[in-house]
């Protein structure tokens, strides 16, 4: 492989620190009521689950 033809970088592990920050951010700004559950496995977020609730009075 020559330089002009190099692989593109994998994230690094701040670049995907960082974006997963930035996706429980931006779970929480836009949540009310409810839980935010992160998973992680080997020290990496795999997944955000958000779970809202929402309540009515009854009629």
């Amino acid at each position: 492989m020559s330089l002009s033809q190099t692989a593109p970088a994998a994230p690094s592990a701040s670049d995907a620190l960082n974006e997963s920050l930035d996706s429980i951010r931006q779970a929480l700004e836009g949540l009310r009521f409810g839980s935010i559950t992160v998973t992680v496995h080997e020290g990496r977020v795999v997944q955000i689950d958000v779970t809202e609730k929402r309540r009515f009075t009854p009629r």
